[in-house]
């Protein structure tokens, strides 16, 4: 089997425990402990902190060690973590410090699969980067979908074969990063044994230089805050107080979102490279800023779903360019410090998110919190658009960096 097909066999196996997981974790908080907003926000919060506090370092070590191989232990980790939570459901000892422990176990997977997934795109792109990078995230917005669909089923089957699957799933990704170290496909660079601090320094300092990585950077960090936040705690929220729903509604909303995502990439895929990705980045952010300015004022949830699903059809543009951007700036022998900027940009930034919704959400309630964030965003790509390269930057063919004219 080539590289680039069990990469994607893996990313897919990780998003469809991902979306697994979104749902269950999210329903069992909100709905069966029946969390006030603010420890919503602060569970949310739990899963996002070893990204933001470990990413970067974790970029540096992939760089090191490899990217497939600490994919490969970082995928088996996420592995075993659900049966601490299949046990404690089986024992009956469900409780919010224990969700708040899960969470920072997957967290802490997460952070060290992340930029080790994003590292070894590269050596299996075959010389077609975007078109990876778009194959990637279709792989990841459909699994998720059915990741969505199969936990919407929570509240009759219960939670435990959920997680059962979760793991069994994770265990899929496991073997298909084997397989990818057996091929061979990843090389090793001359800085491949570089210190973990100098790494981290090192990609800090390229991120840096760069006028376009530094505004795709800043752009991750309010789509973290205002598009992240609103999706993981604003939106579970208006489901429980507004329209009265479960995990059903959670999953269905979570699917049609990840829908408009897929219906994006694939139309995308058919149209080919785009050579200003900058300026489809800032316009679709735009775009999707103000729909979901306008969801907030939805009273009836199937046009509040309507609406989230035109949201994804924004976000299947905005952010596979965002990552395209970086991954075709990256220097080979930095891409895993450069991509977990990338990804530290949008988990480091995902906690200040959470937190914001929790407590906007307590204060002002959810619809309000939505209506603010999409505001906020709006503001942001306007100010990125009008002082900075982004706008401007093109990209000549799928095998040439990004630069600003």
């Amino acid at each position: 089997m080539r590289p680039r097909t069990l990469y994607l066999a893996a990313t897919a196996a990780w998003y469809l425990a991902f979306g697994l997981q979104s749902v269950v974790f999210t329903w069992l908080v909100t709905i069966v402990l029946r969390e006030p907003a603010e420890f919503v926000g602060w569970a949310q919060t739990a899963l996002l902190i070893p990204g933001m506090m470990l990413i970067l370092v974790a970029g540096a070590f992939a760089d090191r060690v490899g990217p497939d191989r600490q994919a490969l232990w970082a995928h088996a980790f996420a592995a075993i973590t659900p049966w601490l939570l299949i046990g404690v459901l089986y024992l009956e000892l469900l409780s919010f410090s224990v969700m708040v422990l899960y969470a920072l176990l997957m967290g802490l997977a997460q952070a060290f699969v992340t930029p080790a997934r994003d590292g070894l795109l590269n050596h299996v792109a075959e010389n077609k980067v975007q078109k990876t990078v778009m194959l990637a995230s279709l792989c990841q917005f459909s699994f998720q979908i059915v990741g969505y669909q199969l936990a919407s089923t929570a509240d009759s089957i219960g939670p435990i074969p959920l997680l059962i699957l979760q793991s069994c799933v994770l265990l899929i990704g496991v073997c298909a990063y084997w397989l990818i170290r057996r091929s061979g496909a990843v090389q090793t660079t001359s800085e491949a044994h570089v210190s973990i601090f100098r790494g981290v320094i090192e990609g800090a300092k390229t991120v840096n230089a760069s006028p376009i990585m530094r505004m795709v950077v800043v752009q991750n960090v309010a789509m973290a805050c205002f598009f992240m936040g609103t999706f993981i705690v604003s939106f579970p929220l208006v489901v429980r107080e507004v329209y009265a729903g479960s995990s059903a509604e959670i999953a269905n909303l979570n699917a049609w979102n990840s829908f408009g995502l897929v219906l994006t990439i694939l139309i995308m895929l058919r149209v080919g490279y785009v050579q200003r990705p900058g300026r489809a980045l800032l316009l679709f952010q735009g775009l999707g800023s103000i729909i979901l300015m306008l969801s907030g004022f939805i009273e009836v949830f199937w046009v509040f779903v309507a609406a989230i699903f035109c949201w994804g059809l924004c976000g299947g543009i905005a952010m596979p360019m965002s990552r395209t951007i970086l991954q075709e700036l990256a220097p080979a022998a930095q891409r895993g410090r450069v991509m977990s900027f990338y990804a530290f940009s949008f988990m480091g930034a995902g906690p200040l998110g959470t937190l914001l919704c929790g407590y906007l959400s307590g204060l002002f309630g959810p619809q309000q919190a939505i209506i603010i964030c999409g505001l906020m965003m709006l503001i942001v790509v306007v100010m990125v658009g009008l002082f900075s390269q982004l706008w401007h930057a093109k990209t000549e063919t799928a095998g040439q960096p990004v630069s600003s004219s």
